[in-house]
């Protein structure tokens, strides 16, 4: 006879183990940096050991719900450290897996231009619109996971779709013609050819750099093609955080859904760069965040996977 305590634990276990990339996945997109939504997933964890899962019907409702609620605590308690941050505060960038790519809007929600806009919710805004919008939640749902009524849900809901929709044009330019784009950008930054920098920026593009205070970066975003393409243009050329040009490597990666740069010194990586593009393939925005404490989950080299199913 199986001891019935330690068969429910095990269970409870493999359970948690189905739903543990979908946690990660709501976490990450309610804040913005995978260490935190590492935290949460592991807190829901500990709060999922001592449930009465005898009671739960549906675990991965139950398990999304504890985790969505941990995140809207810390999103709470983070807000004021937001505010006093040095510069442009940028998410904590991730590798993410081939498969992401496949599914369009998976990837367009984990995007830095995205996770930028949603970083300008309300915490619960971002909760509802996350849930409902990304992971297909009902609005019933939602209500009974952030322990508020259907109204009110709908009304956030109403509210962060309106925010969202005047600031983040849908889909842009389809994903060959990004990857090219960003192909293209690799090969100019990395050749210092300005010119062909140029061809490929939108004429009023934007530069965001996220040096936290920790490294030297741009404290207000650079504006405009020439400025921005004479930055990466010097890239091969200046001494950089301390690397010297013959010892930094830059690579082409998937970051945060889409195709991005990783620059990396002898002993740690040294910024990631990622995109946004208008729908003729033109260059927008670029994000860059340097600030070392934002650049372990890409450091770890894991790829995650930010599947909504």
């Amino acid at each position: 006879m199986t001891n019935p305590t330690t068969h429910s634990a095990h269970s409870g276990h493999q359970v948690f183990h189905e739903h543990r990339r979908l946690l990660f996945s709501v976490a990450y997109r309610l804040l913005g940096t995978a260490a935190d939504a590492e935290d949460a997933v592991q807190d829901a964890w500990i709060k999922w050991s001592a449930a009465d899962r005898s009671q739960v019907a549906d675990p991965k409702a139950y398990l999304t719900r504890i985790v969505s609620n941990l995140a809207l605590e810390r999103l709470r308690s983070t807000r004021h450290k937001r505010e006093t941050y040095v510069g442009p505060w940028l998410p904590e960038p991730i590798l993410t897996g081939g498969d992401a790519s496949e599914a369009v809007t998976d990837a367009e929600s984990v995007s830095m231009a995205m996770l930028v806009v949603l970083e300008t919710l309300s915490p619960l805004e971002r909760a509802v619109f996350v849930l409902r919008e990304v992971f297909d939640f009902s609005h019933a749902e939602i209500a009974e996971m952030v322990e508020r009524s259907e109204v009110a849900v709908r009304q956030a809901a109403h509210r962060a779709r309106e925010h969202v929709r005047a600031r983040r044009p849908r889909f842009a330019a389809d994903r060959t013609r990004q990857r090219e784009a960003t192909e293209r950008f690799f090969a100019a930054a990395t050749g210092g050819d300005v010119n062909a920098l140029m061809e490929l920026l939108s004429p009023d593009v934007t530069l965001w750099t996220d040096g936290g205070g920790k490294v030297r970066q741009a404290l207000r975003p650079v504006v405009g093609a020439s400025t921005v393409a004479a930055w990466f243009a010097a890239i091969g050329t200046v001494t950089y955080q301390g690397v010297e040009p013959a010892d930094m490597k830059a690579e082409l990666v998937e970051v945060n859904g889409g195709p991005g740069m990783v620059f990396s010194g002898p002993e740690r990586v040294i910024a990631t760069v990622t995109f946004d593009f208008d729908a003729d393939g033109r260059i927008t925005a670029i994000h860059n965040v340097a600030n070392p404490d934002k650049l372990q989950a890409v450091s770890d080299g894991t790829a995650h996977d930010i599947g909504t199913r």
